[in-house]
């Protein structure tokens, strides 16, 4: 038996905006940072838990006091049933009667439950001596079932519709794990696009995006049509036809000016719309969708809960579905985002790109593939070349490919002396 007896947080804050890395039409000065937890036992294994909550900057600060808050309630828990029943603490913290009443299931405090719930998380990958995504791919049907919460839910998706999309996958789990270990996951780079970088610079990451192996690149627009135009238009010239090019507006357009402004760059043959306006928009996602159909709509890196996805699901106002490792409450609540993109036929492209987001979430596409849609068509992971050394295992990609990551753990776990030396003290 060993106990939770202590948790360190830290303010850790990259000073992205100084070279406009992350920019975009509605975050021009981006400053990467990561509200960072630590959780430790008195077991002899010496195994902690790590996790963290992404942000831009300013307000990291008041993200790091809510997981402050919730971490608090783990001091003095008995480890081993706390692993064994996560999805019972998971119900516990977001039904927490106190707690709830500063969402519900939304904002910064759901986000530190994440945090916690994703520490907890890495705590017992470790201790089982596997990667996240192995863990939770060699899990049964019903052992993943019972982490969901179904309230909310049930209208669109049952426990036991989620059964029987694992137990249908699960004859294949061996052959895909080990087809995932040879050839990896395909990944897109949005490197080359972020709004603040010069024409120059555009034609030399596009170029190199290709030269790396990267089937597809994003761009971010939304800031003025006519240097959307002209720098899509640069893109496109640089990587050729074969080459796929997504846009992110990142909320910034109303319905009938995101309608009107995709439509004007529609030639460009794009891949897709990423976030054409505000995340909680369920109806205007679904009117745009409608009107600059074929041209596929994307969105979720906001999605606040599992509530959010299921509507965006159930309206067609999405067609694919973009995961946040960082955004809603843990493991638990991207399973049940997962299971619903199973549920309704939609692929899962994961944002990342953010400090640590890449590490993170790759875990959860690799998981899908293995053990629930047994599908790599029409997926990817985002990738940034941002802030990977900071790591303790950075992602490792191949033409353009994620390699399955074998390093025990879920991914977030941040060097000792990238900490100490990126610690934000004062605001």
């Amino acid at each position: 038996m060993s106990t939770v007896t202590a948790f360190e947080t830290v303010d850790v804050r990259f000073e992205t905006s100084a070279m406009l890395d992350g920019s975009d039409a509605m975050n021009p000065d981006p400053d990467y940072s990561a509200a960072y937890l630590r959780l430790t036992t008195d077991a002899a294994d010496g195994h902690e838990g790590h996790a963290f909550v992404f942000t831009i900057g300013r307000g990291n600060d008041i993200q790091v006091a809510a997981i402050d808050t919730v971490a608090r309630r783990m001091i003095g828990r008995d480890v081993e049933d706390t692993l064994d029943d996560l999805g019972g603490l998971w119900r516990e913290l977001v039904h927490d009667s106190q707690l709830r009443w500063l969402g519900p299931e939304k904002g910064v405090m759901h986000m530190a439950i994440g945090a916690v719930v994703n520490a907890l998380w890495d705590l017992k990958a470790k201790r089982a001596g596997l990667p996240l995504w192995q863990l939770l791919a060699r899990m049964t049907p019903e052992e993943l079932v019972s982490l969901v919460d179904f309230r909310y839910l049930s209208d669109a998706l049952t426990p036991e519709e989620a059964l029987a999309l694992l137990r249908t996958a699960q004859p294949g789990r061996a052959q895909r794990e080990a087809e995932l270990l040879a050839t990896g996951y395909p990944g897109y780079t949005t490197t080359p696009g972020w709004l603040g970088y010069s024409d120059d610079k555009l034609r030399r990451l596009a170029r190199e995006a290709v030269d790396d192996g990267f089937t597809q690149i994003k761009l971010k627009v939304g800031d003025r049509l006519e240097d959307d135009l002209r720098r899509l238009a640069i893109a496109r010239d640089e990587v050729g036809p074969g080459i796929r090019i997504a846009i992110d507006a990142n909320q910034r357009w109303d319905r009938d000016q995101a309608i009107e402004w995709i439509r004007a760059l529609q030639p460009f043959d794009l891949a897709w719309v990423e976030e054409p306006t505000s995340p909680d928009d369920i109806l205007a996602h679904a009117a745009i969708a409608r009107a600059v159909a074929p041209v596929p709509i994307a969105t979720g890196e906001h999605g606040m809960n599992r509530v959010l996805f299921k509507q965006l699901l159930q309206a067609g106002a999405t067609a694919i579905v973009q995961i946040d490792a960082t955004r809603v409450a843990g493991v638990n609540e991207n399973i049940a985002i997962l299971l619903l993109a199973a549920k309704f036929g939609v692929p899962v492209c994961p944002h990342a790109g953010g400090v640590g987001l890449c590490e993170a979430v790759q875990h959860f596409s690799m998981f899908d593939f293995v053990a629930l849609s047994g599908s790599q068509e029409g997926r990817m992971i985002e990738y940034t070349t941002h802030l990977h050394e900071h790591f303790v295992a950075p992602v490792r990609l191949e033409r353009g490919r994620y390699l399955a990551p074998l390093t025990p753990g879920n991914g977030m776990e941040m060097r000792a002396e990238s900490l100490r030396d990126h610690r934000m003290t004062a605001w």
